[in-house]
């Protein structure tokens, strides 16, 4: 089970974890402070205090109350003492991917599994000059990632800079931004596995779909999604024009550190372009099945009306011959003959054969393939 909070520095060649809330800020590097929604609330006095002796300046209460919303969609907001970004995580649940790879759960259940996979939850950043405050799920698997991410990079430093830690907090918090735009990937796969196994449901001639309230369901997640990905392309170019307007003579970061933290926020938002693209047209793509199927439905019953027409067509002079050699009138032709009744049958079978023949080489019977 991981711990409620935990506490970092993050220094320019150091990533070490701290025992608890440092009574000052150290020398060089920044205070990560990654801690779970649920406890915030308990901690937050313990938080503001040590805000106020690192000369932080506290965090305001509306943003405390968003930071502690858990429905709340990505945003950003600022002060004189912080930036606040609420980031909407896009990610699978853990062990959602083995829905699709197993099929003892049938396809129905499969999909239903996978819908029920998408976690939306929200992450919230505070970035002062110094300090890092990131508020996440309980569940949320961001902060260790990157706590084992940065230990591993620690470790691993060169001397030609290779693998740098984040020397700003607004750095780390663009780094963990775009982990979670990209951690969508494996949601798309799902997604794309669960709409193409209802796209060829919907497009099997030989099977009647009835799956409509999972197809809608998946487009309820597709809208959601694109939802998400435009509040969080709104919530990056909010911090991309704020970050336009830092001062020259602020603390957070030299000017190269800024073009760094351009750089990132560009990535960040190019990668949630992509992600729009991609549920875009999955949208396409569904809509376009649908269409497809009604499209092929319409086919399928002008191909049964053609065909009844047809014997309709054929059997109109057949019964035309039997009603006339069945009126009640003694002085009919072959009425009263020994092969009156061949010789009926006989000229049925002609009109039904010729006018069967004629319909063939029209095509309204059979295929409508050339051979």
């Amino acid at each position: 089970m991981t711990a409620p909070m935990r506490v970092f520095h993050v220094g320019p060649e150091q990533f070490a974890e701290l025992d608890a809330l440092p009574a000052q800020l150290p020398s060089s590097g920044f205070v990560w402070i990654g801690i779970a929604r649920r406890e915030l609330d308990a901690a937050l006095p313990r938080i503001q205090d040590s805000l106020r002796d690192w000369g932080c300046g506290a965090l305001v209460d509306l943003h405390v109350s968003d930071l502690l919303n858990n429905h709340l969609p990505s945003h950003f907001d600022t002060t004189s003492y912080y930036d606040l970004l609420v980031f909407r995580r896009l990610a699978a649940l853990p062990g959602s991917a083995s829905v699709w790879a197993n099929g003892r759960n049938g396809t129905q259940d499969a999909v239903h599994e996978a819908m029920a996979a998408i976690d939306t939850s929200p992450v919230g950043f505070a970035a002062f000059d110094r300090v890092l405050l990131s508020v996440h799920a309980p569940e949320c698997a961001v902060r260790e990632y990157f706590a084992q991410r940065l230990a591993l990079q620690a470790q691993s430093l060169d001397t030609r800079g290779q693998a740098r830690l984040p020397p700003i907090p607004a750095d780390l918090m663009l780094r963990m931004a775009n982990h979670m735009v990209d951690s969508y990937l494996e949601l798309r796969r799902l997604l794309s596995r669960q709409l193409d196994t209802l796209e060829s449901e919907l497009l099997d001639p030989k099977s009647r779909f009835y799956d409509w309230k999972m197809l809608l369901d998946a487009r309820k997640t597709l809208h959601m999604l694109e939802d998400i990905c435009e509040d969080q392309r709104s919530a990056m170019q909010e911090w991309i024009d704020a970050l336009e307007e830092w001062p020259l003579d602020s603390e957070s970061g030299s000017p190269r550190e800024r073009e760094l933290l351009r750089l990132r926020s560009r990535d960040v938002v190019e990668h949630i372009e992509r992600v729009l693209t991609h549920v875009r047209r999955l949208e396409l793509s569904a809509e376009a099945a649908v269409q497809m199927h009604f499209s092929a439905l319409g086919h399928r019953t002008n191909d049964i009306m053609r065909t009844l027409t047809v014997l309709t067509a054929i059997f109109l002079p057949l019964n035309l011959i039997t009603g006339f050699f069945g009126m009640n009138f003694d002085t009919l032709p072959l009425i009263h003959s020994a092969t009156g009744a061949w010789v009926a049958s006989i000229g049925m079978a002609v009109v039904a054969i010729v006018l069967g023949v004629y319909f063939w080489r029209k095509r309204y019977l059979g295929s409508r393939r050339r051979p």
